[in-house]
């Protein structure tokens, strides 16, 4: 629609030149109107000439309605010679009064162009905090690597002196690009060149990107993202042959984070043009685009300058095309001081040195990419390197204590392998000549996967030996194998757009599992650990009616934040998982090995995924339409649960049905979406027959239809059917009650029957069914009974996870005790016999004490959590030992442990002494568990001042205020406070983690998760109407979440005490 409307345009102005040469002849013969004529052209002349000298060009529509038009002469209408010369002066007058109202016009958009300097305590010349600029202003020297070469100074250009245009009326009536969701397509990026000065001392930069852009649809504006940047020069050029396009203008617009180039001639289509723009902004004081963070080494405070660009706000750091399909190649020059060092994605080329104590690095031009994954540092760290086998330099760069402690060593070295794991695993080279992995005090996430420039918050990569315990090192070893892998899915082949982010967060999370089976073989981490920390995690939130597909429409700016949840992350890797069991495991890496190299630096959908595993299996001798599959589990929420049932009439036949599941199923009545109740899916259902001793081998059934009859070969009465074996299927898996005895009979006589992942689906599933009113609520409390006799981690990991919500929807109710004691009693058996780490964890991993240790690390949690005395007595003993002798002997594994329950058991002091080792401590996973030990306190005074304190970024990092608020959240004692103080500092809360993707989405769910009364719940309702429209999503789904915890306790909490009193009694 833009490109006909601007041939029209262009029509019409060779339709009016030709009629105006025709009547020019007639219009001679009339010398008073010849004469009005030349008057009001020869002053026309002069305003426009006087306009482009100083640069405030006016729109095209403008310089139309005010342009030199043909005069009516005496052969078309006959008037008296004093009409004439009336109308002749009456022209004039309007001339002179429409000059004057120009001229008063622009005088008023110069005083109103720029703000008074150093305003709202922002240096002259920079973008207010709230929005965008573009007025005029420099920071505060003015180096610019390059200089102004890069464009010839030919033509009109926009200056200074012309911050801005305003679209006219006519404008606003056509066609606005600057107004779309997304780019109009018309321009391509081919290439940027951006230098960039920092001026570290006052947290500001200076900026000049040249742009060359290939022009596809032929367009008189050029439109691309910027957000808080003053714009101060704007040009555009051809070639030096052709000299410049003249631009009428430029200005930014807000609600579309876009500066709108206007030009005074359409650019053709099937041509590449230069684009240039010199800006500046502020290193901001937050977690997003170019910011600022800081640490402090021998008692000196020092400051860096970090990037974080994904997904929207490369665009608040250099004007842009800031969207993924948008790929072009970048140089990068960095000015800064000498005394810091500069990275980004590619390495150093060269540096200039200058007298003046400043240099310029000048850096390697980059293979195409996105704009999301661009990256650059400004810092005083130190480093150290290591080279894979192919020749890629690897640098983990930290704070100079920090390096010189060794705290990245262990990061380093898994890197090396990892990558030389993913380049034998997918067949393809990692792309670039060096990978620097960059460890920052602050940053939103725990880690981002920037192109040759992983940036890593400290937590989640920095590990000492000396004080790291198991689950820490697997959290660091995890987050690493996961942004290496996003080299590949992500960086090397980008999705389209992001409704698809789950090809790459998906993957990652998948392969995080597969990565770290690489490095430790025995740990089992995707067959077995996937299982507790990736599936039955995100099936909770799936469950939900609010939850939304896996693939789902992107609109805008808002709703691409909103796709950065765990469903895209863990759904993703669950939906991943299946694919690769039911694929096989080695057809589906030699399609994953097909789709990377046929994508590779470029972008691809998910149509893309579905061909080349469907290839894969074709040439396998396998014919599935893999996107007819998978369609129906990406495009459609949520997710099944199969119900198997024993046919009474005919022998060894059974029926299989399907339908959505809901945790709150009261929802499929209320919402209109769910009450059709046409969700199906295509379902590859595993199963096997089993009896006391004996399983069968696993057969295959997919399962298409609501309701299907099967027939199963040695089904008998003695026999259970197990359904989704080792849980490789994203559903759930319900029986009739006949075989649910059978299976919790098997479990008690001889657990060992059934595989580890077998067991420990098994109890999540019977948790969240009851929970969901599928089944009875004592049938999960009695499978976990055989847990005494359980020697392997996985089932205990996913008893615990289970049992956890369902114990902050009991922990503040009267008859808590009995729920207390039924626990205790399943676990005080395991308890005496594995008892307490005799030694600290050393660092040196043996395979074989992996399982063991987290079981025993298990066992004690739930002892101590509900409240076992020896346990108490020996974390006491402990925390005690460690106030009075000053040496911290408690074993790493368990630290975190006992750290809570000392703090919960004995007196402030005790609290006090946690906040000192807090401050004084350098080791970032120390920190970390003392800071969360804090929220354990049953002192509300003390909880009331650390939520308190935790807004003071200069005593809690940004990032881990979050942690401090859900942790008091799910204290019983504290759960009111944090729910209160949300409510009083939620204005704060947003606008600190607003735009940080899934940060307040993950706050708001941690703080109403287990909000459980009808009073909190009138209260989240209210709460939410005073912010309509602010987070909806996730507040949609904490209210569902505390509407189904209300429900429950109404439907269910008094058939539980019931169970559970009888189940004491005996």
């Amino acid at each position: 629609m833009a490109l006909d409307g601007e041939r029209g345009e262009q029509e019409e102005e060779k339709k009016k030149k030709k009629k105006k040469k025709k009547r020019k002849k007639k219009e001679e013969e009339e010398e008073g109107a010849e004469k009005s004529s030349s008057t009001f052209a020869a002053t026309m002349g002069e305003n426009e000439a006087a306009l482009r000298a100083s640069g405030r060009g006016l729109p095209d529509p403008w310089a139309d309605s005010l342009g030199v038009r043909p005069r009516t002469t005496e052969r078309h209408i006959t008037v008296h010679k004093r009409l004439v010369l009336a109308f002749a002066v009456s022209i004039v007058a309007l001339l002179a009064v429409t000059m004057l109202a120009v001229l008063l016009s622009l005088r008023f958009d110069e005083c109103g162009a720029s703000p008074a300097p150093g305003a709202d305590g922002i240096p002259a010349g920079f973008p207010p905090r709230g929005g965008n600029g573009s007025f005029p202003g420099s920071a505060r020297r003015n180096h610019h690597a390059g200089g102004d070469s890069a464009l010839p100074e030919v033509g009109r250009e926009a200056t200074p002196g012309t911050p801005s245009i305003q679209p006219s009326e006519e404008e606003q009536e056509q066609w606005q690009p600057w107004t779309q969701l997304r780019l109009s397509g018309h321009l391509k990026p081919l290439h940027y060149n951006l230098m960039l000065t920092a001026f570290m001392e006052n947290f500001t930069f200076s900026g000049e990107v040249n742009v060359e852009i290939a022009c596809r649809n032929a367009t008189r504006y050029v439109v691309l993202h910027a957000s808080r940047v003053a714009v101060e020069k704007v040009q555009v050029a051809e070639d030096r042959v052709a000299g410049a396009v003249p631009v009428a203008g430029f200005f930014l617009y807000p609600q579309t984070q876009v500066l709108v180039v206007v030009l005074n001639r359409t650019l053709d289509a099937q041509r590449n043009y230069n684009l240039k723009i010199i800006y500046n902004a502020l290193i901001e004081n937050e977690l997003l685009g170019f910011f600022r963070s800081s640490y402090v080494l021998h008692g000196e405070r020092r400051f860096l300058g970090v990037t974080q660009f994904s997904p929207t706000h490369a665009r608040k750091a250099f004007p842009c095309f800031d969207e993924p399909i948008y790929k072009a190649t970048f140089k990068i020059s960095i000015k800064h001081q000498a005394t810091y060092l500069s990275l980004s994605n590619m390495p150093v080329e060269t540096s200039v040195f200058e007298e003046d104590g400043w240099v310029t690095d000048h850096f390697s031009q980059t293979p195409l990419m996105s704009t999301y994954y661009l990256a650059w540092a400004i810092c005083n760290f130190t480093f150290r390197e290591t080279t894979t086998k192919s020749g890629v330099v690897v640098r983990l760069y930290a704070r100079p204590d920090a390096i010189r402690r060794g705290s990245g060593d262990y990061a380093l070295r898994i890197t090396k392998r990892l990558i030389e794991f993913y380049e034998d695993y997918f067949k393809v080279p990692y792309s670039l000549p060096k990978l620097d992995l960059l460890a920052v005090p602050k940053h939103p996430y725990a880690a981002m996967e920037n192109w040759g420039l992983s940036i890593f918050v400290e937590q989640r990569i920095l590990l000492d030996p000396s004080v790291s315990s198991i689950s820490y090192l697997l959290d660091v070893t995890m987050v690493i194998v996961h942004e290496i892998c996003h080299q590949w899915f992500g960086d090397l082949v980008t999705p389209v757009w992001w409704e698809d982010v789950w090809l790459k967060e998906g993957f990652a999370h998948y392969f995080e599992f597969v990565g770290t089976d690489y490095l430790y073989p025995g740990w089992n981490m995707e067959k077995q650990r996937f299982l507790t920390d990736v599936l039955h995690e995100v099936m909770l939130l799936d469950g939900l009616a609010s939850s939304h597909p896996v693939s789902q429409e992107v609109l805008r700016a808002t709703d691409i934040d909103r796709v950065f949840d765990w469903i895209a992350y863990k759904k993703g890797a669950a939906l991943i998982r299946m694919l690769a069991n039911f694929m096989g495991h080695s057809v589906f890496q030699r399609g994953l090995q097909d789709y990377l190299t046929i994508h590779k630096y470029g972008n691809a959908a998910r149509n893309d995924l579905w061909n080349a595993l469907s290839e894969a299996l074709k040439r396998n001798g396998k014919y599935v339409n893999i996107q007819e599959v998978m369609d129906q589990w990406t495009l459609q929420m949520g997710y099944p649960v199969i119900t198997i049932l024993g046919n009474t009439t005919a022998e060894n036949w059974i029926i299989i049905t399907q339908q959505h599941f809901i945790y709150d199923i009261s929802v499929k009545t209320k919402v209109l979406a769910h009450q059709n109740n046409s969700y199906l899916w295509q379902i590859p259902l595993t199963i096997v027959v089993g009896n006391r001793s004996h399983v069968s081998s696993e057969a295959i059934i997919w399962v298409s239809n609501k309701s299907e009859n099967h027939r199963i070969t040695s089904l008998d009465k003695g026999s259970w059917l197990l359904g989704n074996i080792n849980q490789t299927g994203y559903f759930r898996v319900n029986y009739d009650l006949r075989n649910w005895r059978l299976l919790i009979d098997q479990l008690i006589r001889n657990h060992e029957v059934l595989s580890v992942s077998n067991r420990a689906g098994l109890i999540d599933d019977a948790f969240s069914l009851a929970r969901a009113g599928y089944l009875p609520q004592n049938i999960p409390l009695e499978i976990i009974r055989y847990l005494s006799e359980e020697k392997d981690f996985l089932p205990w990991h996913a008893a615990s996870r289970a049992l956890y919500p369902l114990d902050k929807l009991l922990d503040r109710m009267e008859k808590y005790n009995v729920f207390n004691e039924y626990i205790l009693k399943q676990v005080a058996t395991t308890y005496i016999k594995l008892g307490w780490p005799k030694n600290n964890f050393n660092g040196s991993l043996v395979q074989a004490s992996y399982q063991h240790e987290e079981l025993r690390r298990e066992v004690i949690m739930l002892a101590c959590s509900f409240g076992n005395k020896h346990c108490h007595q020996q974390a006491s003993t402990l925390i005690s030992d460690w106030i009075s002798s000053n040496r911290n002997r408690i074993p790493l594994n368990v630290r975190d442990i006992v750290y809570c329950t000392g703090v919960s058991l004995l007196d402030e002091d005790v609290w006090e002494f946690i906040w000192m080792k807090f401050h004084s401590t350098t080791a970032v996973s120390e920190k970390k568990i003392l800071l969360e030990a804090l929220t354990c306190s049953d002192d509300r005074n003390l909880l009331n001042r650390l939520l308190n304190l935790s807004l003071n970024s200069e005593v809690v990092l940004d990032q881990d205020a979050i942690d401090v608020i859900i942790h008091v959240a799910r204290n019983p004692h504290g759960r009111d406070l944090a729910w209160k103080f949300f409510r009083d500092k939620w204005k704060i809360l947003n606008s600190r983690y607003g735009e940080a993707l899934f940060m307040n989405s993950k706050l708001i769910s941690g703080v109403t998760e287990f909000l459980n009364t009808e009073g909190e719940l009138k209260e989240l309702k209210n709460f939410m109407k005073n912010y309509h429209g602010v987070a909806a999503a996730s507040f949609s789904r904490a209210v569902e979440t505390v509407e189904a915890n209300v429900r429950w306790k109404m439907l269910y909490q008094d058939e539980l005490f019931q169970w559970l009193g009888k189940a004491l009694r005996h």
